[in-house]
């Protein structure tokens, strides 16, 4: 019933079908906007401005035979919300080509430097230092052993016995 007194307004240029239109449907459509808009979300706010331009301007096409209000709207959003994105990811990509390769490299490298912390927490500091120059240095055993006045059999013990502690807390 509101539907219909939305469409009525608003067929007949009456702002109140606009304000009861935004007031009833702004969240689903900013809704089906988020979801189809992504990656270029900021320009979220912009894309809602022209779908209710457009339900207003393109008010006559609507059909209740052939759909619901509430669809037709969100069909509106969503078409709209994937023309914004055509139209700005290739100017999105364009700007992040630049800085891509400088970000990804330092975003995988802290991501990395960030799972290797969370596998070596469980780790007592010596044996931490241990992983970190035998897996990650690549130091030879033999120089880690003079290092810390011990043998390498010491060293390919204390290794096995963190990997274990590691593959438990890991496999909890």
């Amino acid at each position: 019933m509101e539907d219909k007194k939305i469409i009525k307004y608003i067929k007949k240029c009456d702002q109140r079908g606009m304000e009861m239109l935004i007031d009833k449907y702004t969240p689903i459509l900013k809704g089906v906007i988020r979801n189809h808009i992504s990656p270029v979300s900021n320009y979220e706010e912009e894309c809602l401005s022209d779908v209710l331009f457009l339900i207003w301007e393109n008010i006559e096409s609507f059909k209740s035979k052939e759909s619901s209000f509430k669809n037709w709207i969100c069909a509106i959003a969503k078409y709209k919300a994937i023309d914004y994105k055509r139209k700005y990811i290739s100017k999105l990509s364009e700007e992040l080509d630049t800085e891509t390769s400088y970000i990804d490299e330092n975003l995988q490298k802290l991501e990395i430097d960030q799972e290797i912390e969370e596998l070596l927490q469980f780790l007592n500091d010596k044996d931490r230092e241990l992983f970190k120059r035998y897996y990650l240095s690549g130091d030879k055993l033999e120089e880690i052993a003079f290092d810390n006045k011990t043998n390498v059999t010491n060293l390919h013990s204390r290794l096995s016995r963190g990997r274990k502690k590691i593959r438990k807390h890991i496999l909890k």
